[in-house]
């Protein structure tokens, strides 16, 4: 894929290697700085523009707006034997978070080395070019290919089987291509030990002072002084009705006392002939009366 500007002082030597600054390999003044910057974006576009058409997604999948935005980095291949320099191909990856499958079902969070992105321009391929640019980003990335999870492969990613044996698939319900050895060498989950259960404390039926007047204080002479008199009561028993005495007639007639009283003593009467008028009551006589006869 050629260019109408020399790509040289933007991309330097036959591999370029950028990251999300999207700083050119050339340097000089402020406005060539800016200058360099702004063809840099140009070649990331358009070679986002050739995968995606390859790939067949309607929405490009590298740009330099995404660049900018993720902790990705774009390995560029480019051709440094024609006058202006042509770029052959790319390859885009970035560390993600990521629930994968093991064998026996069980998810696993992980954050591995992702292949994100993969394009040679269709005059280019079959020429070993694609392989040459996996093992540079291998040897710098320092990790296996094993240890790599590819995002949407396509066809032209079956070099992987050819050139790194990478052919036994782990099956996983994401967008991501896991294989064979992805996990021997993980370590083990790191279990924390679950902190020692509280001991019990022991049940209190009563309050401080009800403890209190039972372990003995408010006894004087084994009996018990005011106001510790009271007796004491459970929260939860039930309320003990106690009857007072009665007190004699008249006092029980009075009004406002918190006792009731019992009904007031009727007097027998003497049954009286109908038409009859009952008997006066008999007068008593007085002492003066006794002394005047």
């Amino acid at each position: 894929m050629e260019f109408p500007f020399d790509l040289a002082p933007v991309l330097g030597e036959r591999f370029c290697v950028v990251d999300q600054h999207l700083r050119p390999a050339g340097r000089g003044g402020t406005a060539k700085r800016e200058e360099l910057e702004q063809q840099l974006r140009t070649v990331i576009d358009e070679l986002g523009k050739a995968s995606a058409k390859a790939q067949g997604l309607s929405t490009p999948v590298t740009s330099a707006a995404r660049m900018e935005s993720n902790r990705h980095v774009l390995y560029i291949l480019r051709d440094t034997r024609s006058p202006k320099g042509a770029v052959l191909g790319f390859l885009k990856v970035g560390y993600k978070k990521l629930f994968l499958l093991e064998r026996d079902g069980s998810h696993v969070e992980v954050e591995p080395l992702c292949v994100l992105d993969f394009y040679i321009h269709e005059s280019q391929q079959r020429r070993g070019l694609g392989r040459e640019l996996f093992r540079e980003m291998l040897q710098r990335e320092r990790v296996q290919p094993e240890k790599l999870a590819v995002d949407r492969p396509s066809e032209k990613l079956r070099f992987l089987r050819k050139h790194f044996g990478l052919c036994d698939l782990i099956p996983q319900v994401n967008n991501f291509v896991i294989f064979e050895g992805f996990f021997s060498t993980r370590p083990s989950p790191v279990r924390r030990p679950f902190p020692p259960p509280r001991p019990e404390e022991p049940i209190k039926p009563y309050s401080l002072t009800e403890r209190d007047l039972v372990s003995g204080c408010g006894q004087v002479g084994g009996q018990w002084a005011w106001p510790w008199a009271w007796p004491l009561m459970s929260p939860l028993s039930p309320p003990v009705l106690r009857e007072e005495p009665e007190p004699p007639w008249p006092f029980n007639l009075s009004r406002g006392s918190p006792v009731r009283g019992s009904l007031r003593p009727f007097l027998l009467r003497r049954e009286t002939p109908t038409g009859t008028p009952p008997e006066p009551p008999p007068r008593r006589a007085s002492s003066l009366g006794r002394v005047g006869r």
